[in-house]
């Protein structure tokens, strides 16, 4: 794939800004289904995070239409902010086809839960809550890190330093993701 230069992005098919939710998602729908069927296709965002599992989705929505479209080539442009959840969504698109704004910034992090559990009853049925509350961040855990490899894959970033630097919230400026080879260019 040939490397794009700033007037390639001109015009982005798909722009989002805000939390990622289902809003977000119907938004993105809209304008993935209204997006030419060939040539260049960008995908334009600034998120400072949302629900990890909505950009799962758009990530899977974008990879079936990659299948369904093979004649376009759509791009991810990420904008001043580009967290978590947003990052999760970056980490779709191969990364010749991820480019950044001079200035932007991705934050790498960990998923978050917050349960409470409520023991209070027989004891075997504790038991059943205890273990389905554990298969549940176990679960999320496979997930990230299933997220966290499609991010690194072809750069120079190990998973080890991503499960260092992810509980903490890892920032990365646009240079630096460039430098890591986390994203083909900054524009």
């Amino acid at each position: 794939m040939e490397p794009l230069s700033a007037p390639d992005f001109h015009a982005p098919a798909i722009m989002l800004s805000g939390p990622v939710d289902y809003a977000m998602y119907q938004n993105f729908r809209s304008q993935l289904d209204n997006a030419p069927q060939q040539g260049l296709v960008v995908v334009e965002l600034s998120t400072l995070g949302g629900d990890p599992e909505v950009a799962r989705i758009m990530g899977e929505d974008f990879r079936f239409h990659i299948d369904l479209a093979p004649d376009r080539r759509i791009v991810f442009l990420g904008k001043a902010a580009i967290y978590s959840a947003g990052t999760t969504f970056l980490s779709f698109f191969a990364r010749p086809n991820r480019y950044l704004t001079r200035g932007a910034r991705l934050m790498i992090h960990e998923r978050k839960l917050t349960k409470t559990i409520n023991l209070d009853g027989p004891l075997t049925t504790l038991v059943a809550n205890v273990e389905a509350t554990l298969n549940e961040i176990k679960a999320s855990i496979e997930i990230q890190n299933e997220g966290f490899r499609h991010l690194i894959q072809g750069s120079q970033v190990t998973i080890e330093e991503v499960l260092e630097k992810a509980p903490s919230n890892w920032y990365l400026e646009a240079q630096e993701a460039k430098a890591l080879g986390l994203v083909e260019d900054v524009i």
